[in-house]
């Protein structure tokens, strides 16, 4: 059921390949925009996925084969897509991680430790960056949100700009690791304030 979806990915190719950086930029406010009409994201997904593939091919210089199209489908549907290492997990995630983020409730990637949950918003912020969303990183002790801009950084810290708790859980993407995850959901639950809570609804 995966590859007639690809196949229509495929077809909307060289129509995405002709627009302008601006006009790839302005196609995440018109999904928004069909998402509080009628359509769904299953509607939207073999658009939104060609997009992104386009942003990566124009930004990191790293365009989705056709399996990792279905990859991101599977995440995209809740279920688990299994890849070998140097297979592209992080590219792949990009896809579903885009398409959901639409709707505007966040998105959270879950990575196994400090260092992934800080590499990848850095190696993939200038995709969604190019789309127009902010992407968030949790570390341990600390909260950044992905800025192209800062660039005298200690080495792993480049485009990562210190922010507040609260700010990373209100970017569009956040990435961390479960215990960052998990430890702010208890802490939240436990706030006898809501001022003092960090996560979005």
């Amino acid at each position: 059921k995966f590859w007639p979806i690809a196949a229509k990915i495929n077809q909307l190719e060289d129509s995405i390949q002709k627009l302008s950086d601006s006009q790839l930029r302005d196609k995440t406010e018109e999904f928004k925009t069909r998402l509080s009409g009628r359509e769904t994201l299953d509607d939207l997904l073999p658009e939104a996925f060609a997009v992104v593939r386009e942003a990566a091919r124009r930004n990191l210089g790293q365009r989705h084969y056709d399996v990792q199209l279905i990859g991101g489908m599977v995440l995209h549907k809740g279920q688990i897509a299994e890849m070998k290492t140097g297979e592209g997990k992080t590219l792949v995630a990009t896809l579903a991680v885009y398409a959901n983020a639409l709707e505007g409730k966040g998105v959270h990637v879950v990575t196994v430790n400090d260092y992934l949950a800080r590499r990848d918003p850095v190696w993939m912020g200038a995709v969604y960056h190019a789309l127009g969303l902010t992407v968030g990183c949790l570390q341990h002790d600390a909260s950044f949100l992905y800025d192209p801009e800062v660039t005298e950084a200690s080495n792993g810290m480049e485009f990562l700009r210190p922010v507040s708790r609260p700010e990373a859980y209100k970017a569009d993407i956040t990435y961390g690791t479960n215990n960052e995850f998990g430890f702010d959901y208890l802490r939240d639950n436990m706030a006898l304030e809501a001022a003092n809570r960090v996560q979005r609804e």
